[in-house]
């Protein structure tokens, strides 16, 4: 014996290294409620437009066509994220059933008349564009969601699913103060959006500039 501890001596054993963890399969629940999000856009069109697109029991139907798909967008992202459930199909399906399912619903409303078409087309334009902006900077890193933005889709969400519905009266009037705070939530997240995005790339031009020789 030499008196030298083992690990001294350079005959200690290396420590374990955990294993890691398993890649997410495509079959999971986020992206399940995902799927059921994208197959709900054609039943919910259906739906909205049945019987000339008036009929007080149709529209009920549809709205709750709209409710299911605007619960399971409230549920999937999260659960993606808690238990380790991210896949590439998510990150790309999750955004576009989002999109389908609001789109179809605003420009369906607004061919039945009961939207103006300003304000699908400012709602869809503000989506379109911010998620293309997303893409061209995703180089320079990702521009996170912020409160406006959530509260947007809220609102949103409510505004939407009360003109599916077939209200009259003082609902209806709420419904359009609703959709207007709904629209100016869409405009000034997307701008501040925008900041963010320009923030972001002259950050990355600006690091890259420092790395060159």
């Amino acid at each position: 014996m030499t008196g030298v501890p083992a690990s001294a001596a350079g005959n200690h054993r290396p420590a374990p290294v955990a294993p890691a963890a398993p890649k997410a399969g495509l079959w999971n629940i986020a992206n399940i409620l995902t799927m059921v999000r994208l197959l709900l856009v054609p039943g919910f069109v259906l739906l909205l437009v049945h019987e000339g697109g008036h009929d007080p029991a149709w529209r009920s139907f549809a709205w709750a066509a709209f409710a299911v798909a605007m619960i399971t967008d409230l549920f999937d992202g999260e659960l993606a994220r808690r238990y380790g459930l991210v896949t590439d199909f998510g990150k790309i399906a999750d955004p576009i059933a989002d999109k389908a399912i609001m789109g179809a619903a605003l420009v369906g409303l607004s061919a039945l008349g009961d939207l103006p078409w300003w304000v699908t087309v400012v709602i869809l334009v503000r989506e379109i564009g911010i998620t293309l902006m997303r893409f061209w900077v995703i180089r320079w890193g990702v521009i996170p969601a912020n409160r406006g933005g959530k509260l947007k889709t809220l609102t949103q969400g409510i505004a939407v699913g009360m003109y599916i519905l077939a209200l009259t009266g003082p609902l209806a009037t709420l419904r359009a103060v609703i959709m207007g705070a709904a629209v100016i939530l869409t405009v000034w997240s997307g701008l501040d959006y925008v900041r963010q995005a320009v923030v972001l790339r002259r950050a990355g031009l600006a690091a890259r500039q420092e790395q060159r020789p």
